[in-house]
């Protein structure tokens, strides 16, 4: 694949991204965009619906250096959100963020998905997954140890055999909780 065509393909957010200069949040979103070739028009609306999207609008002229690390991290998704991807690919992205911002996020990540993007996240918040996610892969030491519908993936039997851990699932699908 053209590099070119993979950066408009799939948009990646690295569990510790880096920022290498102060730029403005829009700034910052607008860097999404470089892989297209569209009318500013076309990128400042990708980039507005980023910023909508992850309740960003605030903060769109303030300096990424001035933002707290749940503000940084919906900025930087915003980036990646920008790029309008197929497939978005993401490590840890709802581990700065406060719950509201984690369950709007997620949110957001379904309706994406809805419309036919792929999103693959790596999460260690194991409630998270199993209240949202639609098939979950478990790695025990980089080879496979369950992969299917979060219910089979992260029963009792595999946290414990993964783990190490005597767990139990309280609650109704949907709201679920870990007791450890």
């Amino acid at each position: 694949m053209h590099p070119e065509a993979r950066a408009r393909a799939l948009g990646y957010l690295p569990q510790t991204p880096e920022v290498a200069w102060d730029v403005s949040v829009t700034t910052l979103a607008g860097l999404g965009r470089l892989p297209w070739r569209t009318s500013a028009a076309e990128d400042a609306a990708a980039v507005e619906a980023a910023l909508m999207a992850l309740d960003l609008p605030t903060f769109a002229d303030r300096p990424v250096s001035q933002l707290s690390g749940g503000e940084r991290a919906r900025a930087l998704l915003a980036r990646v959100l920008a790029g309008t991807p197929r497939w978005l690919l993401a490590d840890e992205p709802l581990a700065n963020l406060d719950l509201a911002h984690q369950l709007a996020l997620l949110g957001h990540l379904r309706a994406c998905a809805g419309q036919g993007m792929g999103v693959v996240l790596v999460l260690h918040d194991l409630a998270l997954a199993m209240n949202h996610a639609d098939r979950v892969v478990v790695l025990e030491q980089g080879t496979l140890a369950a992969d299917g519908p979060p219910e089979l993936a992260l029963a009792e039997p595999v946290l414990e055999q993964v783990w190490g851990v005597t767990t139990r699932w309280l609650g109704e699908p949907g709201a679920r909780a870990l007791a450890v």
